[in-house]
């Protein structure tokens, strides 16, 4: 697969040239954007795919620091051949609390993930998106969901979150 790694370095202006060297030198890279009236931050990956054999992420809500080291750790995983359970609970993603792993629908890659339809020219790469609880263990498609919760993350799946549980 062709990816902006293999492009000519007179190609790319400079903020290409460093995006595509933090994945030369770590494997991945994490972007980071920020909440506006659109809708909350996220932050996701980029060179899972390409370096790992392993889906891209996104996950909204957390705070830049949080969000990457759980990505490396994630990233560390991929390399040594782990998948993430796709519509399952999962209880190893974050160290207090559980999470759902949901493949995104590629009617969302142009609006979320633009440096990883750059980087792999178009939307022919897999993404999932991390689910987080409130503070009671629940998650946003459960009854007594903390509702104030609500708008900090986005669902991206083609269906609903709901529909996207593993039987």
């Amino acid at each position: 697969m062709l990816t902006a790694l293999d492009a000519p370095s007179e190609a790319l202006d400079s903020a290409e040239r460093s995006f595509v060297a933090k994945i030369r030198e770590h494997g991945w890279f994490r972007t980071g954007v920020f909440a506006d009236a659109g809708g909350p931050g996220f932050s996701y990956t980029t060179g899972f795919w390409r370096n790992a054999g392993r889906p891209e992420l996104i996950m909204f809500g957390m705070r830049d620091e949080i969000a990457h080291d759980i990505f490396w750790d994630l990233y560390r995983d991929a390399l040594a051949g782990t998948d993430l359970p796709v519509g399952k609970r999962a209880e190893d993603i974050f160290g207090n609390a559980p999470a759902y792993v949901f493949p995104v629908a590629r009617r969302h890659y142009k609006d979320h993930l633009g440096w990883n339809c750059w980087f792999y020219a178009g939307d022919e790469f897999p993404c999932l998106q991390i689910v987080w609880p409130d503070r009671a263990g629940l998650f946003p498609w459960e009854d007594r969901f903390d509702r104030s919760f609500e708008a900090s993350q986005v669902d991206l799946t083609e269906k609903g979150w709901r529909s996207a549980l593993a039987d």
